[in-house]
């Protein structure tokens, strides 16, 4: 081989290694309604590739491998026990849409692995947990994005660039309603789990149950062991966009009332629910969400010293300023970030400022929900201390802080 031929099979064979040490190799745990959305927004983004699948149903990770092998030709590693991933030196990053209680140590398992984290709202089953995960991406210097996915359309950001500006004054009370339109649960018999779930690694970190068909794969959300109810399902990016406006961190006062209204069946959490959280400066934070029947669409409205926004569900605000009834010109709205795509740049360049939903704003909102809950669940207002992160004297709310974990899945108080 003459010189010329060395040195453009050198540059070649250095562009290769360059285009591959660039690659950002991603494992998804959790292919259930939201694994599958990151699987479909993850195939475009280049440079990113699905390189394994962890699910504790079997037959659920190799319907989901299917889809990444039509569209790739390749098969990504399958796995039941996420722990064998994060042994896996060869993944970078790890996107978490498992069931709420399994988010925050299945997040601090992978930081301490080494992996960056995309984790979906909300980011843990309880306040301590919060903490938790973002104690662990500071001391392991991870990129960790949230699942709150409204900031990064476009709609939403122009929206909150407006309040920021000041053109409507300064927010003193944030609005949302979120109409969840649910049925009855019924009642499902206990019965043996079927031989594709592994039903140990299903309960993971909450107490040791009988299997039934109301748990999985979906309405798990509605018993608190598991879930959060609607507050943390659909709540949490309901308030993220409120707080997110409003400048807000953690509420010093918590009241919330509600029920499971309609019919009797196997849910535990409130189909339900008012929320009304006060934030030190006496501003607040007004949630309603509805599980019955109503046309009403899901909505926004921050209430400024100058003026008034209205937030349609879509992201599209309409503003009416002073005493007027005329709604202002609609403005131009911004065009959405791909989130996966600003993620991956984010895990390939370090640089976290890439992240519009870093995982400690994401850990605030989802803490509020926290406090809604706990409220719920006490049946009264509750006094809340941000800098220590505990409710003020009182024993009763601050059991439900954390919860008792069920070895060896604990998330732990050092991470």
């Amino acid at each position: 081989m003459d010189r010329r031929h060395f040195l453009l099979a050198a540059a070649a064979a250095n562009q290769s290694w360059a285009q591959a040490n660039d690659r950002v190799r991603v494992a998804i745990v959790g292919v259930g309604s939201r694994g599958t959305a990151h699987i479909k927004e993850m195939l475009p983004v280049p440079n990113l590739e699905i390189a394994a699948l962890c699910d504790v149903d079997g037959a659920r990770a190799e319907a989901a491998s299917q889809t990444i092998f039509a569209k790739t030709g390749k098969r990504p590693i399958l796995e039941t026990d996420m722990r064998r991933i994060f042994d896996d030196k060869s993944i970078d990053a790890v996107s978490i849409a498992t069931t709420n209680h399994w988010h925050a140590l299945t997040a601090i398992w992978a930081m301490q692995a080494g992996k960056d984290v995309y984790v979906e709202k909300p980011v843990s089953h309880n306040i301590f947990e919060g903490t938790k995960v973002v104690e662990a991406a500071r001391k392991y210097k991870r990129m960790a994005a949230g699942g709150t996915q409204r900031r990064w359309w476009g709609k939403y950001r122009k929206a909150i660039e407006v309040i920021h500006s000041g053109a409507i004054g300064e927010i003193y009370q944030g609005n949302f309603t979120f109409p969840g339109n649910r049925d009855s649960l019924g009642f499902k018999p206990f019965k043996e789990p079927p031989a594709n779930l592994n039903w140990d690694l299903w309960v993971g970190p909450a107490p040791m149950q009988k299997y039934h068909e109301n748990l999985v794969p979906y309405n798990w959300h509605w018993f608190w062991d598991f879930g959060n109810g609607e507050l943390g399902n659909n709540g949490i990016h309901m308030i993220d966009v409120l707080r997110w406006g409003m400048k807000q961190k953690m509420a010093v006062s918590v009241r919330s009332t509600g029920g499971r209204f309609g019919y009797k069946d196997q849910g535990e959490t409130p189909n339900s629910q008012n929320v009304t959280w006060t934030f030190a400066d006496g501003s607040s934070i007004v949630g309603q969400l509805r599980g019955l029947y109503t046309d009403e669409p899901m909505s926004w409205d921050f209430f400024g010293s100058k003026g008034h926004m209205h937030m349609f569900s879509d992201g599209r605000f309409r503003i009416t300023m002073g005493r007027s009834k005329k709604p202002e010109p609609e403005m131009e709205y911004y065009s959405d970030i791909d989130h996966f795509a600003k993620f991956t740049e984010a895990v390939r360049t370090r640089n976290s400022k890439l992240i519009e939903a870093e995982i400690e704003e994401t850990a605030i909102s989802t803490a509020l929900c926290h406090q809604g809950n706990i409220s719920y669940r006490l049946k009264r207002e509750l006094k809340f201390d941000p800098a220590t992160m505990l409710f003020v004297n009182d024993k009763e709310a601050n059991a439900l802080v954390t919860r008792k974990y069920r070895a060896p899945y604990v998330v732990p108080e050092r991470v």
